[in-house]
């Protein structure tokens, strides 16, 4: 086993399936409020909603999965199981948001659309919670687990840069359902079959299963928010990934109907360029992580890109030099990867401050509130800019047309676009400096968690204890109760 956790082909397996997570988010962000707007006609205020109510959806199946996943025993381990189910889940119900289904009502439309995506949101669930909380049931080492969220990320960059680029490629028309639909087909195919690699190239410790009633999970799973950490960690993840999900929901806006350039492949270079600079800086922050921090991605790239994205005020305009703005777009892409570099690499920890705290193994609940809370961001960010878009002005009948919108909007999307993911990562760079684990302080929790199995024998020095309290939020006396796992 400890062999194979030094595999870089291990590495890998366990990295395919992110493809689908990164991938498919950066599809939607970047299409799905373009495509019900521009090519089925919908307002970006109810566009905008449809996400948002995957979300509320969410609420119940994630915590749900979760649980189910962490009571589950089967030969192929808990998550590896449902992750092979979820593979053929998750490939059908991202193709049925993408049918292009004209009905005469606004109304009958709307529920359509809002159905087949609380459809895909299930499938995701149904892979990606048992995916998330996979690493911690594989790897125990603090420096290996870094490697392994850094290999995931790099994948999880690779299938952005896929899921940004061939749709520009395929998508000549914005106004046309039908290349919007083959996109879909493609990407269905491409997820299954990467979903089934990570199945076939992972596996598990083996381990109890969790024996607290399942009709407590809703409960259960709002306890893991009692963490201190855990609730920092979430904030970092919400604004960090809402300042990447405002990028990419706003770029074809800002390109169509700001600079006038989606036509000629211009579009297609801009994404390009901003998802190749991701994948280089996944590589270059794994490098930097181990020796640092999980953190420092965080604090060394988002200042820089804070000011690549405030300079492209400057070039926001019909005509503006392109060159100018595709550098200016591969620096905000090099930081964009400094947060999911840092936040995937944290999350593998969080189900150990968990267990301190409740004595249970639960990383499965731990992923599954994790997993809730991305899309939680994701569907925000599409009701917000929806609701931003129609604040300014935006006209889906001229949309619909091919036709470009005012003056005043197009100055609109181009504060949007930049002073959105603005205010985001400031709040981000906050909640990683007060964020209070680093590897001393996983070291530290490790040690406690075996004190309390029974495995060290010895005593607790005073920083020992005042670290395990500020990582947790608990007080010392307080930590490995299960009742913590059951009262809010």
């Amino acid at each position: 086993m400890k062999n194979r956790e030094d595999s870089f082909l291990a590495k890998c397996s366990y990295g395919f399936a992110d493809i689908y997570g990164g991938g498919a988010f950066v599809i939607i962000s970047t299409f799905f409020t373009v495509f019900l707007t521009k090519a089925m006609g919908m307002s970006p205020a109810l566009a905008g909603t449809i996400p948002l109510i995957g979300k509320v959806w969410d609420a119940i199946t994630d915590p749900i999965m979760g649980n189910i996943a962490d009571r589950t025993s089967s030969r192929f381990g808990a998550k590896r199981f449902y992750i092979l189910i979820g593979s053929f889940a998750s490939a059908v119900t991202f193709l049925l948001m993408w049918l292009p289904v004209k009905i005469q009502s606004t109304q009958g439309q709307y529920l359509f659309y809002v159905l087949m995506y609380m459809l895909f949101s299930t499938g995701f669930t149904i892979v990606m919670v048992p995916y998330n909380g996979l690493l911690p049931d594989m790897v125990d080492d603090y420096r290996k687990r870094a490697s392994f969220s850094g290999i995931r990320t790099a994948f999880s960059s690779a299938g952005a840069i896929l899921a940004g680029l061939v749709p520009t490629i395929i998508i000549k028309n914005n106004t046309e359902p039908g290349q919007y639909f083959t996109v879909a087909i493609i990407f269905s195919v491409v997820f299954l079959i990467v979903i089934l690699l990570t199945f076939a190239g992972t596996w598990e410790r083996e381990k109890e299963p969790v024996d607290i009633p399942l009709k407590k999970s809703l409960v259960q799973s709002f306890t893991v928010y009692k963490s201190h950490s855990f609730r920092l960690f979430i904030c970092i993840f919400l604004a960090g990934q809402g300042a990447a999900d405002f990028v990419t929901g706003l770029a074809v806006y800002y390109v169509d109907d700001v600079l006038n350039a989606y036509s000629g492949g211009r579009f297609t270079i801009m994404m390009g360029v901003l998802l190749l600079a991701q994948f280089v800086g996944t590589v270059l922050f794994t490098l930097i992580m181990p020796k640092t921090s999980k953190k420092f991605p965080i604090l060394l790239g988002f200042p820089v890109r804070i000011a690549a994205t405030i300079a492209l005020l400057f070039f926001s305009y019909e005509g503006a030099p392109f060159t100018f703005i595709l550098v200016l777009s591969f620096i905000v892409g090099l930081g964009m990867a400094a947060s999911s570099v840092s936040i995937y690499a944290i999350l593998a920890d969080m189900a150990d401050v968990d267990m301190l705290i409740t004595s249970i193994s639960r990383s499965g609940i731990v992923s599954s509130m994790a997993t809730f809370i991305r899309k939680i961001a994701t569907g925000l960010s599409s009701t917000i800019i929806g609701l931003l878009l129609t604040m300014i002005g935006y006209d889906e009948v001229l949309a619909s047309e091919g036709l470009r919108q005012s003056a005043a909007t197009q100055a609109g999307i181009a504060q949007l676009y930049v002073w959105s993911p603005v205010v985001l990562m400031v709040l981000t760079i906050l909640f990683a400096v007060f964020f209070p684990m680093n590897r001393r302080e996983y070291d530290i929790i490790k040690k406690e968690i075996k004190r309390r199995k029974g495995e060290d024998d010895s005593e607790a020095t005073a920083e020992e204890i005042a670290v395990c309290e500020k990582v947790t939020g608990f007080r010392y006396n307080q930590l490995w109760k299960k009742e913590n796992a059951l009262k809010l």
